[in-house]
């Protein structure tokens, strides 16, 4: 039935579908960020105290780390490859399989998973009250130091990681002059070809599941949203991801098998849509989905 409809809805998406420019500024509250910052780089958080949220989310990198599945503590192997925390705060929900609803569920998920940072709560609110933090969480919540302070100080900080002023964003905002044509080109086949009804929004992506072979079958272990929901018809779903600085952010999809934009472009262009494309035409949308890279600002 998915199937079905997303062919029926094909045509409608390519018609109401389009790309908003991320905000200069946004929301949030200064001090819990600055808390949150403090924790987003603390090994403390994990058990053995060598992991911590920037060891999977190197800001200075794009959000993720660069590698195909993400290592925990004593090395463990996981078996999807870390989305950018970039921007976050714009998808619909976190996560490939969107097991979380929001940044606060979020930032509470790889704390105790086993093969992440392996630690549980109960003890990390005791280990943290004889430091610093405890201070710190004093100074902002009336209940010092929580499981739900913690995670409300990571989200709050996570909300700042905006990358806004990419030279797309200027396009759309009038600047013609901040595309090539070659660019404009590939924004234009982009949206010809039908990525645009599946990567729209402000974050380019990040706001609805797809599945993944929806056109052509792709082989995956990783059964997505089914692993969530046991619903049959959500085998294969992911959350769509975001485009936004997607040159920083190799390798590509939930299992990192594709090094290369290019050849991540010409895979859906496969099984995404069915469709046949040229070498030119990838090169240009892949010189379109270059300048979706932004300005990320680290608040002090």
């Amino acid at each position: 039935m998915k199937h079905i409809l997303i062919l029926i809805s094909f045509a409608f998406f390519l018609n109401a579908t389009n790309i908003t420019p991320i905000p200069n500024k946004i929301d949030f509250d200064y001090k819990k960020a600055l808390l949150g910052k403090k924790l987003f780089f603390e090994t403390k958080l994990s058990i053995d105290n060598t992991i911590s949220c920037a060891t999977c989310h190197d800001l200075n990198n794009g959000g993720d780390d660069g590698l195909k599945t993400s290592f925990g503590v004593e090395g463990k192997i996981g078996d999807v490859n870390a989305p950018t925390v970039l921007n976050s705060v714009f998808n619909f929900s976190q996560f490939w399989d969107g097991r979380a609803k929001d940044l606060k569920e979020q930032a509470a998920g790889p704390i105790e998973n086993p093969v992440e940072m392996a630690h549980n709560f109960y003890n990390l609110v005791k280990n943290l009250n004889n430091t610093e933090y405890k201070k710190d969480f004093e100074i902002i919540y009336d209940d010092g130091i929580t499981k739900e302070n913690i995670v409300d100080a990571i989200a709050e900080f996570e909300k700042t990681l905006i990358t806004p002023d990419s030279r797309f964003d200027k396009f759309l905002k009038g600047d013609e002059t901040a595309l090539t044509e070659y660019e404009k080109e590939g924004y234009e086949i982009f949206k010809n070809k039908g990525c645009i009804a599946c990567h729209h929004g402000i974050n380019v992506g990040g706001n609805h599941y797809n599945k993944f072979g929806a056109l052509s079958h792709i082989e995956s272990t990783n059964l997505g949203r089914y692993n969530i929901t046991k619903d049959e018809e959500d085998k294969y779903y992911f959350k769509v991801p975001t485009l936004r600085n997607v040159e920083l952010t190799s390798p590509y999809f939930h299992d990192g098998r594709e090094d290369s934009l290019k050849d991540a472009v010409e895979t859906m262009a496969l099984v995404q849509l069915g469709r046949p494309i040229t070498n030119e035409e990838i090169n240009k949308i892949v010189a379109f989905l270059k300048t979706l890279t932004g300005k990320l600002e680290i608040i002090k």
